[in-house]
């Protein structure tokens, strides 16, 4: 492990996780040391200038996304507003409307979303609830027509992510909000990778209820938010009980310092996302066009598609993704591949693509984030061409069977180019 971190690493995984801004930590120092106090305790001034700090911060993330301050809840992520969201929806219907013959219930989403919304249907079919998991449209985009085609009367929730995490393709929020809205459905929307980084509206796009996560977006870990609509209004049961603080829907302590920071990062976000975007894309273009011109053999997951600046999800024929990153220690890349019981196996998205397992092991996930430089991505496709040649020349030839080639495509907005 020492040995590892002596070298000069080159971070590209900013889908798992973002650096931590120097102006977040900045910004969060005072309330880690000398403004401690919790914002609860509003009958002395301490208490009350945590409360202020934590309003301004609760107003910063809702500007970011068009929403009314009162309408963000708090919670220690995104994988705990997925689930607040999805069970909490399911709880009250149960709880309200079963004495008038309305449950279980219907609820919609993507065989492509994050497992912990995958894992929370799983859990409500326990229960009784029927779940449909619709296969991803082109590229792997949510398809809004087959959203429609799977609506049934006592559909109550649809949940569908905004930017995939593993491939980073957009989803038509608009279209699949006009769609529920008009049915009078709920529509969850799952924003912990796109948040911070392209445009979310939850007016315009009809959404019910959108999870956000802090360290995705350079803000801290064990941070995230729950939107919840106001108008039409949205009813939820809270998962655990408590003092009732955020509106009695999420019990707990206010994390002051984790929620300044979030509100913080928001906050040049908002300043920041279209300038950090359109050099994002440059980026990832350089670095797709070099592979695809010096290694070849090299296509893009969800190419064709509407995706996040910076990111790319890239097959390499004739090369294991997992001997590909061994082959570059330098490199913070990740597969997306789930490992059980020490096998490694295909991401689920990718075969839920139609890869097969071959073409989904031969895939790797890379994202370029805000402090990433120029010359890093020079030398990571230094690297990684170096080390696609080197695989490729100790692989027998019939296991490099089936190369892909590719053209480089626009990484985000209307993407221009082809890959197969």
């Amino acid at each position: 492990m020492d040995g590892e971190r002596s070298r000069p690493l080159i971070y590209l995984d900013h889908h798992a996780t973002t650096p931590l801004d120097r102006r977040v930590l900045d910004a969060m120092r005072p309330w880690l040391e000398a403004e401690f106090a919790n914002p609860a305790s509003i009958e002395h001034v301490m208490g009350r200038t945590a409360e202020a700090a934590v309003a301004t911060a609760r107003r910063q993330v809702a500007d970011l996304i068009n929403a009314d301050p009162r309408e963000i809840i708090f919670t220690s992520g995104a994988t705990e507003a997925n689930n607040l969201a999805i069970k909490g929806t399911a709880m009250f219907h149960v709880k309200h409307r079963a004495r008038i013959g309305e449950l279980p219930g219907h609820m919609v989403t993507f065989a492509t979303e994050h497992k912990c919304v995958l894992e929370s249907c799983r859990r409500l079919e326990g229960e009784g609830w029927r779940v449909t998991r619709l296969a991803p449209g082109a590229g792997g985009v949510p398809d809004a027509a087959a959203v429609a085609a799977a609506l049934q009367p006592d559909t109550r929730l649809v949940s569908v992510m905004a930017a995939n995490n593993e491939i980073g393709v957009l989803a038509p929020l608009a279209e699949i909000g006009r769609l529920t809205r008009a049915r009078g459905i709920l529509l969850h929307c799952d924003a912990a990778q796109a948040f911070g980084k392209v445009a979310l509206d939850v007016q315009a796009q009809n959404i019910d209820l959108m999870s956000l996560s802090g360290h995705k977006m350079y803000g801290p870990k064990g941070i995230g938010v729950l939107y919840v609509r106001r108008r039409p209004r949205v009813r939820l049961e809270p998962l655990f009980d408590g003092g009732g603080q955020e509106q009695g829907l999420r019990a707990g302590t206010l994390a002051a310092p984790l929620i300044i920071g979030l509100g913080e990062a928001a906050r040049l976000a908002g300043l920041e996302m279209a300038q950090d975007a359109a050099r994002l894309d440059r980026l990832a273009q350089r670095l797709h066009q070099r592979l695809a011109q010096e290694a070849g053999g090299i296509s893009l997951n969800g190419a064709g598609q509407p995706r996040l600046p910076g990111s790319l999800n890239l097959r390499v024929a004739g090369v294991a993704a997992q001997d590909l990153l061994a082959a570059v220690p330098e490199l913070c890349l990740s597969t997306g591949s789930a490992c059980a019981s020490g096998a490694p196996e295909p991401s689920y998205v990718l075969t839920a693509l139609g890869l097969d397992r071959q073409a989904a092991m031969e895939s790797f996930r890379l994202a370029i984030g805000r402090f990433t430089s120029d010359d890093q991505v020079a030398r990571a496709g230094d690297l990684l061409t170096a080390a696609i040649g080197r695989l490729r020349r100790a692989t027998p030839p019939a296991a490099a069977s089936g190369q892909a080639s590719a053209a480089p495509a626009s990484t985000s907005g209307k993407a221009s180019g082809t890959a197969t």
